[in-house]
């Protein structure tokens, strides 16, 4: 009977002891499963201040399931091409690949520091640049303003200076309020590009802004001249330093030799000289503002003569340069070029007659390797 007692007390003290685990671990998991942090896969229904939108049937939604698939990919496509569109641009500014920028040459060209563009123009060459009660105007002229304001100057910040012929290879011009000589930026005045200027170390070219030729002027009681060799036992007067001087002497004339075209022009008048040649864009002016006193004759070398800027030893400026002059060429809406040609050339033509004074289109300019960003403005 003891050993029965006995066996029955350890049997229920054992049951007792499992009970009592049992209900220690039951509590124990309430209390783990209250602290532990929430399934991410479900969300349960008690949890306070969860957004309406983010259950469904019970399963917790990401804020992006409420857009559509198409959506999603249409931002992502955003955002990788921005991302591939900056990790290019840092490569090639870093790495310097491919042409310069406009403010990349603008930098070289020292143009972001400066206040006044210098241009050397001529003064005594109606229809091309006539220096008229201290202003100066003709297709030169709006040339010189055209490149300016694609260089971003305006009208007032470009200062405009006499240049004589013999002084446009050096850019030395005159600045006739303080009687000094300064160095231009740039030369704009009728300087026909030959491969001998060139080759000059200080001259450099932009691409040719206009085509002309070379022709003879005389007065209007002249015979009539067929050919440069006509003039070889005449007195005829052109430009030091020019082309029209060389073809003169190529042609078996020796020509008396002028700083400036309308010293020649007064001597014409006078009796002085029986002609004077240079190009036929420069000599129409003279014709046109003075009627019935000179006439020109169609004659002079084979060829044309094209006139470049000289921008010196800044290739960047070049660059900007023939930039300017391309835009100019293949802009439809820019009739800046056009309208410089209609008010000073072609209202000479009538009175010109046979001879052309220059060729009413502007000559083609090659595009210039410049870099243009996406969102830059190319025109």
């Amino acid at each position: 009977m003891a050993d029965d007692d006995s066996e029955r007390r350890v049997s229920e003290r054992g049951v007792s002891e499992r009970g009592a685990s049992e209900r220690g671990d039951s509590e124990r998991g309430t209390e783990e499963l209250q602290s532990a942090p929430a399934d991410t896969g479900f969300a349960s229904q008690s949890r306070p201040g969860l957004p309406p939108r983010w259950v469904a049937g019970g399963r917790t939604l990401s804020k992006l399931d409420g857009l559509g698939l198409a959506a999603r990919l249409a931002r992502l496509a955003v955002v990788v091409v921005l991302l591939v569109g900056a990790v290019v641009v840092a490569a090639v500014t870093v790495s310097g690949v491919g042409p310069p920028s406009q403010d990349d040459l603008r930098r070289q060209a020292g143009l972001f520091d400066k206040r006044q563009l210098l241009i050397g123009v001529k003064d005594d060459q109606p229809g091309m640049s006539l220096l008229d009660n201290g202003v100066y105007r003709g297709f030169d002229v709006e040339i010189a303003y055209l490149v300016a304001a694609s260089l971003g100057f305006a009208p007032d910040d470009v200062r405009l200076l006499t240049i004589e012929s013999e002084d446009r290879a050096r850019r030395q011009a005159l600045d006739v309020k303080t009687k000094k000589i300064v160095t231009v930026d740039l030369v704009v005045a009728t300087f026909s590009i030959t491969p001998a200027r060139e080759a000059d170390p200080d001259v450099s070219f932009s691409a040719p802004y206009l085509r002309t030729e070379q022709s003879v002027l005389t007065r209007k009681t002249s015979a009539r001249y067929e050919a440069l060799s006509d003039l070889a036992d005449r007195k005829v007067c052109t430009l030091n330093t020019t082309t029209s001087k060389q073809n003169l002497e190529a042609a078996g004339v020796l020509p008396f030799g002028k700083n400036k075209i309308s010293e020649c022009v007064r001597g014409l008048e006078s009796g002085a000289y029986d002609a004077v040649s240079t190009d036929a864009a420069i000599l129409a002016g003279f014709v046109f503002e003075n009627p019935g006193k000179f006439t020109i004759h169609d004659i002079g070398s084979e060829g044309s003569e094209l006139y470049g800027i000289n921008v010196g030893t800044n290739e960047a400026l070049k660059t900007l340069v023939d930039l300017a002059l391309y835009r100019s060429y293949t802009e439809p809406t820019d009739r800046r070029w056009e309208t410089a040609y209609d008010t000073y050339l072609r209202r000479e033509q009538p009175s010109a007659m046979p001879q052309q004074v220059a060729v009413a289109k502007q000559p083609d300019v090659e595009k210039p390797r410049v870099r243009i960003w996406p969102w830059e403005d190319e025109q």
